[in-house]
């Protein structure tokens, strides 16, 4: 039984609000809850709100921010929703936008932040080995300790059974670093990547070198949502959200990050053929119909079966798609991830993604996609649950 939830939203994200973004340990005068905060703020004033606007906070896996401190940190007068997706690391990024918008929607909420913040300097390193994970039991004997390790069988898999190659793979990291330096908040935005240097690069899991995996940075981000009757009031410009999706297929479990048990037809992908249709169906839209994305690339080859699974290209053909220069700002089909994504710009879990994505409907990004009317956002790839939104500009 496939379980999926999806909506006609009739929500705006009317604020956008980011720290700064370091490597891995940089952010040392402030803690994680500090620097959450502070993002959260940030939105608010951007949205010309204040706290006490605020009803409801989302967040997703197991965030160590908890609403109720946030709630007396922020002066929040009175919380009538605190919500987090399961599971699923970052799948759950567009989730939590998706949850603010059902309250929302059903009158239990007016003003929702969603957010992330992650210094994991200051505490446990997200994705390293370390006792109370579920089904560790099924894949730690065999080695799978960290996910570069257990996404790299899923794409090993996906370049035997398809036409794709490490130049593809390049591509990706490629074009998430020159994004990235025209990017002022990249945490990479002074360096530049060659395909020499891509190559040059050591092993991390085979096919993975050290560029088709995402950073380690310090940072935080967060949006603030309401409703589009609220948001004509909105300090800066509002942007629709219309179409938020959160769910799974059948068998996948926890995906890749577990038992490694999704059907066989599903293994070599990212699981969003079951969120496609409801994604564009509720926003009344076709893949060709969406002018930039944000796809979750914690590592690259999975960038190349979302591309295929969402139905920009066909089964098999991602790899053309992107060698063809469809990906690349400014002239490409399809750019993509255009902040420079988690592998160039930071890994917030993905908010700085929505944040992007934002930016692009109001045209602010600093790759910004001339006449961009929608943008695809997706949560956390190949694990379960995960969440997609589609935005629109007003």
């Amino acid at each position: 039984m496939t379980v999926v939830e999806g909506s006609r939203s009739r929500c705006c994200i009317v604020g956008i609000g980011q720290s700064e973004y370091t490597k891995w340990g940089g952010i040392k005068d402030r803690s994680q809850f500090q620097v959450t905060a502070q993002a959260i703020l940030a939105a608010l004033d951007d949205a010309g709100l204040r706290p006490e606007d605020v009803d409801g906070l989302t967040s997703y896996s197991n965030d160590s921010n908890e609403p109720h401190l946030m709630q007396v940190a922020l002066g929040i007068p009175k919380l009538r929703v605190a919500a987090m997706v399961w599971g699923g690391a970052g799948g759950g990024t567009c989730g939590s936008v998706s949850l603010a918008c059902s309250a929302i929607e059903s009158g239990r909420a007016d003003v929702v932040v969603a957010y992330r913040g992650l210094c994991q300097g200051q505490a446990r390193r997200f994705g390293r080995h370390g006792p109370g994970r579920v089904n560790g039991n099924f894949v730690d004997p065999f080695g799978l300790m960290a996910p570069p390790q257990m996404l790299a069988m899923i794409v090993q898999r996906f370049m035997h059974l398809y036409p794709i190659t490490a130049d593809h793979l390049a591509e990706v990291a490629l074009n998430a670093r020159a994004n990235a330096n025209r990017n002022p908040r990249a945490v990479m935005h002074g360096r530049t990547l060659t395909r020499e240097d891509y190559f040059a690069a050591r092993w991390i899991a085979e096919p993975l070198r050290l560029y088709d995996c995402c950073l380690e940075t310090d940072g935080a981000a967060a949006v603030v949502i309401t409703s589009r009757q609220r948001a004509r009031d909105a300090k800066s410009r509002p942007v629709e959200i219309l179409s938020a999706v959160q769910g799974s297929g059948p068998g996948w479990g926890n995906g890749a990050l577990s038992g490694h048990n999704m059907p066989d037809a599903d293994y070599a992908s990212t699981g969003y053929r079951t969120l496609a249709p409801d994604l564009f169906g509720a926003a009344g839209l076709a893949p060709k119909d969406i002018d930039v994305a944000q796809i979750y690339d914690h590592f690259s080859g999975m960038v190349l079966m979302a591309l295929e699974d969402l139905g920009f290209c066909g089964k098999g053909e991602s790899g053309a798609f992107v060698a063809s220069g469809a990906i690349r700002w400014p002239d490409g089909d399809l750019p993509l991830n255009t902040s420079g994504g988690q592998l160039s710009e930071a890994y917030v879990h993905g908010m700085n993604l929505i944040v992007e994505g934002v930016r692009q409907m109001r045209g602010t990004s600093t790759s910004q996609v001339k006449d961009a009317r929608t943008c695809l956002v997706t949560g956390g790839l190949g694990v379960a649950p995960s969440s997609a939104i589609i935005l629109g500009r007003t």
